[in-house]
């Protein structure tokens, strides 16, 4: 652990903020919500990260990509920036699902509530600024033993796993519209990828004729399962039964933002549902802020979540300032 603690014990209060009033609440506790939190600490603003402890990669046992953490655990990487983030002043995590954020009141504050989690308090704050950092909810292929691989044999990030699973037989699971130029990012690191959409429409024969082309077979048929032992993943089961050899490989999840507790501000989305904002982060309610894979494109790698984080309390830093 990075041990960063009493960085300036003899800071004072930030004027006009006490209790449960803050200049920033933050909503996620992931890489891009203590990313913006460690860097709007630093510019001695008071802010309180809320976090349900319930991250979208919690399956994930091994993270890639974070520059000098390559290979750490997500669950570690979320505690070393809780550690760092914490060790300032005018800094407060707090483990709690927001159930709700009222609109700014006339005098300019917005007012968010969470009920607590693993014995934490439930929490009414108000704060001037809010920055949406809470992730995104997936929803895997309805397989019957997907869970059993998802996060081992099975992942969703390319360019977080694809180098490890180099040269092995690998599936490509899903039915989405972009499923062939995952399929070509997958292509670079085995000869052996079988795409599977599901019985869908989701690659075009144009696609197929090109996949065919770099040696990758599409698999149209219906899938029942996913087979396997305690080796690990074996296989994929069609619907006749009948089982395509597999040691791994990838799924494409559909993908959703779950903003109910934030329904009442009226944010603007993309045609995927993302929360729209603009290159800082701002989002179309003045006074909120986003970042990480709650924004379009969607999940992104940690390292890439994390800037995210850090542009946006940037802008966050100038939006208080008047700048």
């Amino acid at each position: 652990m990075s041990g960063v603690t009493n960085v300036d014990p003899g800071a004072q209060p930030v004027p006009g903020f006490a209790g449960d009033d803050y200049e920033i609440v933050i909503i996620g506790g992931g890489p891009a919500g203590l990313s913006a939190g460690l860097n709007l600490v630093r510019q001695r603003r008071r802010a309180l990260i809320l976090d349900s402890n319930r991250p979208r990669h919690s399956a994930t046992l091994v993270s890639h990509g974070f520059l000098t953490r390559d290979g750490v655990s997500p669950l570690e990487l979320r505690g070393l920036g809780r550690e760092e983030f914490s060790g300032y002043p005018t800094a407060e995590f707090h483990q709690g699902l927001v159930s709700s954020i009222a609109p700014r009141d006339d005098e300019g504050w917005f007012a968010i509530s969470s009920r607590g989690v693993r014995g934490s308090a439930d929490r009414a704050v108000r704060a001037r600024v809010v920055l949406l950092a809470s992730g995104l909810a997936e929803t895997l292929p309805a397989l019957p033993s997907i869970r059993a691989y998802y996060g081992t044999a099975l992942h969703s990030c390319i360019e977080c796993d694809a180098f490890d699973k180099s040269h092995a037989p690998l599936a490509l699971l899903g039915d989405t519209a972009d499923l062939y130029e995952r399929a070509v990012l997958i292509s670079q690191v085995t000869d052996d990828l079988i795409v599977f959409t599901l019985g869908s429409g989701a690659v075009s024969d144009d696609e197929e004729a090109d996949l065919v082309a770099r040696g990758v077979r599409v698999e149209r048929a219906e899938v029942s399962d996913v087979a396997g032992d305690r080796s690990g993943m074996t296989g994929v089961v069609l619907a006749d039964g009948s089982v395509v050899p597999r040691t791994g490989g990838f799924v494409r999840p559909h993908w959703s933002a779950p903003l109910e507790f934030a329904e009442a501000l009226g944010l603007a989305r993309d045609p995927e549902g993302f929360v729209a904002v603009d290159a800082a982060g701002r989002t179309s309610v003045p006074g909120v802020w986003a970042a990480g894979d709650i924004t379009p494109p969607g999940p992104q790698q940690l390292i890439v979540a994390a800037g995210a984080g850090a542009r946006a309390a940037a802008a966050v830093n100038r939006a208080l300032l008047g700048l």
